[in-house]
């Protein structure tokens, strides 16, 4: 799979590409039923498939204090693009002058000269453009003039509605993960690489796996029992605070994961975070000892977590 990136190169990237646009945030059923529509576009066409997708995503450039958190950091969301077969993904700086360009002048620029656009595929509900003033009949009607079709895309529905981002993030956050994992078609996960951190829970007797989030919130915040796993085929049960650690005046969201029963060297592993149950939500203690304290509750609690029967151990 190819990767673009920026606003655009400025000459022509494909000649006759079939092209979806969107957020694509956590990649669920909805975003996979998309793609295998682009897929069989592009194989009846015999065109690549281009999907073009944001970073930031747009309300988090227009309105980041209504944003909500992220399902997926956007290396996630390019990986599990990579799996689809697509030809190429494009990533798209939003910024003010995407912000500013006219929907026309996107059509023109990204769709006709760059994409050499034969079919274009998004919601019959889709807005683009400065001021939102581009739309699935603007669409249409360029279309007509420049050459490619357009066709809305499919609404994938189950007994409680359409499935989307938001539902996948209501159920997450209400600790639903098995809700969450049907609306996915996968269990829910935050992935990244181990990296080293301040050492502050080694030093008060749990240290940690730590993975740089970013600077967009992500849609979890608090601490969660749940499987880390490794690329190099490791499984533990963890405990796991997701956020931005106020006990110690943290400046970045990490996720920091606590292996029980083993302390693993995992510096430099790609690894993932699947939580189970949520414990509690992320707070400030007064003290190391206070936060100590409360680690080991959260250590017990996810102990009671794994105790459960029910729960196997993933294969």
């Amino acid at each position: 799979m190819r990767l673009l990136r920026g606003l655009g190169p400025r000459g022509p990237v494909y000649s006759g590409a079939v092209v979806t646009i969107g957020n694509f945030d956590g990649f669920h059923r909805g975003h996979q039923a998309v793609v295998s529509r682009l897929l069989a576009a592009g194989k009846s066409l015999r065109a690549p498939s281009v999907l073009i997708t944001f970073e930031p995503l747009p309300l988090e450039f227009f309105a980041p204090e209504r944003a909500p958190g992220r399902l997926q950091r956007l290396r996630d969301r390019v990986e599990f693009l990579r799996t689809t077969g697509l030809d190429a993904v494009w990533v798209m700086r939003f910024g003010a002058t995407l912000a500013n360009e006219p929907a026309q002048g996107f059509v023109e620029r990204v769709l006709h000269r760059s994409l050499g656009a034969r079919h274009v595929l998004v919601g019959d509900d889709f807005r683009f453009g400065k001021g939102r003033g581009g739309d699935f009949a603007l669409l249409e009607s360029m279309g007509r003039d420049l050459g490619f079709t357009v066709e809305s895309t499919p609404t994938l529905a189950d007994a409680e509605g359409r499935i989307s981002s938001t539902r996948v993030r209501a159920a997450a956050q209400a600790g639903d993960f098995d809700a969450a994992a049907r609306l996915l078609g996968r269990r829910y996960g935050i992935c990244g690489r181990i990296s080293h951190g301040d050492k502050r829970g080694r030093v008060i007797g749990f240290p940690t796996a730590n993975v740089r989030l970013g600077a967009q919130p992500m849609a979890l915040r608090g601490v969660f029992a749940g499987w880390l796993f490794t690329q190099r085929g490791d499984t533990f049960p963890a405990v796991a605070n997701i956020g931005w650690r106020p006990t110690v005046a943290g400046t970045e969201q990490r996720l920091e994961a606590h292996v029980l029963d083993a302390s693993p060297d995992l510096y430099g592993e790609l690894a993932r975070f699947e939580p189970l149950a949520g414990i509690r939500g992320e707070q400030r203690f007064e003290s190391l000892d206070a936060l100590k304290a409360q680690i080991a509750r959260d250590v017990a609690a996810a102990r009671a977590v794994f105790a459960n029967p029910s729960l196997q151990q993933p294969a």
